[in-house]
């Protein structure tokens, strides 16, 4: 079986954070931002970012999820993560240790949706202020509720793609709807 070199994700119906994920021939339905997909990301806008970005790193709960199968590099999370999130601070977004000195998202939280993260590849490079933060792929909720910004999935679809994912997978994110074709 070969490893994905794309996952590609559209937005699709009426409401702008419905979408469609396609991995090969993988079809399934995924969360975006509740402002839908924008090509000029800005910090708190509620937006996916649109453009192709890498598969940096998987995060899972240990106490919820066994470590998942993937030849992406895989990190356990703790009660103490965070994600700097404040545009002024000089670990934008970056990974924290909690408490931290400025605004901050938990990745350990009460609900499921951070149990399986896959770290994207966005604004980090160096990151750039105001730029957008915490761009994520992770679970979904069960009736896929709009994200903050990310894509979101439901577990078993996720665990099913991160077994095809490796270092040169790359996630594409547009408003239109087209095929792609990348193979499982």
């Amino acid at each position: 079986m070969r490893p994905l070199d794309l996952i590609s994700v559209r937005q699709q119906g009426a409401q702008p954070h419905c979408g469609r994920l396609m991995a090969g021939a993988i079809v399934l339905p995924c969360a975006l931002g509740r402002s839908g997909v924008t090509e000029a990301k800005r910090e708190g806008d509620g937006a996916s970012p649109a453009g192709t970005w890498p598969l940096r790193d998987v995060l899972f709960r240990p106490d919820r999820i066994d470590r998942p199968a993937t030849n992406l590099p895989v990190s356990a999370i703790s009660p103490d993560d965070g994600w700097c999130d404040d545009p002024a601070d000089p670990r934008y977004n970056r990974l924290v240790r909690l408490p931290y000195g400025a605004s901050t998202e938990s990745l350990w939280r009460d609900d499921d949706l951070y149990d399986l993260v896959v770290v994207l590849g966005y604004n980090d490079d160096p990151p750039r202020p105001g730029l957008g933060s915490a761009i994520f792929f992770h679970l979904a909720s069960p009736e896929f509720a709009p994200t903050a910004g990310c894509v979101a999935v439901h577990r078993p679809d996720m665990v099913r793609l991160l077994a095809h994912c490796g270092p040169r997978t790359k996630l594409e994110i547009a408003a239109a709807a087209h095929e792609t074709s990348a193979g499982i």
